[in-house]
């Protein structure tokens, strides 16, 4: 996988992409997609929305969003998860062992949530949702290595790429838009309770999932030559994914994880924002989760489509590029609606550009980030680009919340400061922009 680029892949008709959705793989990493992204805003921004319900300032529920930043430590850990088999589940496989207990640990952490509520304190609940954050980054870990070594080449590898993002959006659809509804008729713990639940989805495409057998004999090969726990081994299992990575791709390695770190800002800094700001414009939680679940549902299927699809026919770096654009045109579109005030048609359409440019850009740099991957590394390269993916946007988010009550501080009204924020959020995707053309033209070069 590490040679590839995007810029070779043989380009399949649309008829062809379609007939390779069907495949049983593809069905499961569809469900493996929407278990890996059911906790993440579980523990993000539609937290924010029950904190806010509880009266939390944006402050605390900025600062509480630190959180995930477990999803960006996971690298230091993926070692382990490369190369020792899970407790009480390793008969399954490496890969799916990890992923089982990864999933009970995320449903476990969800049920606590559940019955803690904000009424034990911003500090207990704050822990489960820690362990949620956990697991669930664990998870992330070996379902994107399972994606990675189960793809035959790198047309499968961009359609697994498309089903794990549709899997992972309609997940973000169901705790971003259904839950709201939920909530509104049936309480906070009790819809959190449901999604505890839901993680069963996971724990069933695990056990349908197939072992991908080609990786596992390289990690074999590696536990006999160097176990763990010698100097050699434990130095292979560290140090290995990120030499290999870095002699792979020489000085163009740096650009790329900066590219990387900096691609998905705008949707990780406006992320914290989006429920307080639907809150305080005006907008109720059946409007919201009505508009997520239909319009946002609709949109975003169209722009994993395109995503995908355009991964497959003009490459990668083509369609990160266009990714970089929409993303941060759609993020910037919010202002329109601060400015407007709690008109549905406004909101729909902000929210269907929202879900095109989101889900075509998701896919985008998660088959691009894919495709730098060596096997016998895979856990361990993937969990350093997804979390430098993170580093920065997760870090700055936490920022989020003072940043808008600053604004406000300095005489603007509340919904001006929230348009000021979304448009310097759409804004602060141009470096990545300007990184993503440069890479185009130099990396085919270096490969």
């Amino acid at each position: 996988m590490a040679a590839a680029s995007g810029t070779g892949a043989k380009r399949r008709g649309l008829v062809e992409v379609l007939k390779a959705l069907r495949r049983p793989k593809v069905a499961v990493m569809l469900a493996l997609g929407f278990s890996s992204g059911l906790p993440f805003l579980l523990t993000g921004n539609t937290f924010g929305y029950w904190l806010r319900d509880e009266g939390t300032t944006l402050k605390a529920i900025g600062f509480l969003s630190w959180v995930g930043l477990a999803y960006s430590l996971k690298v230091f850990w993926a070692p382990l998860i490369d190369r020792l088999d899970a407790p009480l589940f390793g008969k399954l496989g490496r890969r799916r062992g990890w992923m089982a207990v990864s999933q009970i640990l995320v449903g476990l952490g969800l049920a606590g949530m559940a019955i803690v509520g904000t009424s034990a304190g911003l500090g207990v609940i704050g822990a489960f949702a820690l362990v949620v954050a956990f697991a669930s980054s664990t998870q992330d870990i070996v379902v994107d290595a399972w994606r990675i070594e189960a793809a035959d080449d790198s047309d499968e590898l961009g359609l697994l790429s498309a089903a794990y993002q549709l899997g992972y959006r309609g997940a973000l659809l169901v705790t971003d838009a259904l839950i709201l509804i939920a909530a509104n008729h049936m309480g906070w713990p009790p819809s959190y309770a449901l999604m505890a639940v839901v993680m069963t989805v996971g724990v069933f495409a695990t056990f349908k999932a197939v072992e991908p057998a080609r990786a596992d004999e390289v990690m074999s090969q590696k536990a006999v030559a160097a176990a763990l726990w010698t100097p050699r081994g434990f130095y292979d299992a560290v140090a290995g994914p990120f030499i290999a990575f870095f002699k792979t791709y020489g000085w163009l390695a740096l650009l790329m994880l900066a590219m990387i770190s900096l691609y998905r800002l705008p949707d990780f800094v406006m992320g914290p924002m989006a429920n307080p700001f639907y809150h305080d414009l005006g907008l109720s939680k059946d409007v919201v989760g009505g508009v997520r679940g239909t319009v946002g549902l609709a949109f975003s299927l169209v722009g994993i489509a395109l995503g995908g699809l355009s991964a497959v026919r003009f490459g990668y770096m083509t369609t990160l590029i266009l990714g970089a654009i929409l993303q941060g045109v759609a993020v910037a579109s919010f202002a329109l609606l601060a400015h407007a005030g709690p008109d549905l048609r406004l909101f729909s359409a902000v929210m269907a550009a929202d879900s095109v440019g989101i889900s075509f850009a998701g896919v985008a740099l998660v088959t691009y980030m894919s495709s730098l991957t060596s096997l016998g590394y895979t856990a361990t390269q993937y969990a350093l680009l997804s979390s430098t993916y993170a580093y920065v946007g997760k870090f700055l988010k936490g920022f989020s919340g003072w940043a808008v009550e600053a604004l406000q501080a300095q005489g603007h009204t509340l919904l001006n400061a929230y348009a000021i924020f979304f448009i310097g959020a759409g804004a602060i995707g141009l470096p990545a922009l300007i990184l993503c053309v440069f890479l185009a033209r130099a990396q085919p070069k270096a490969a």
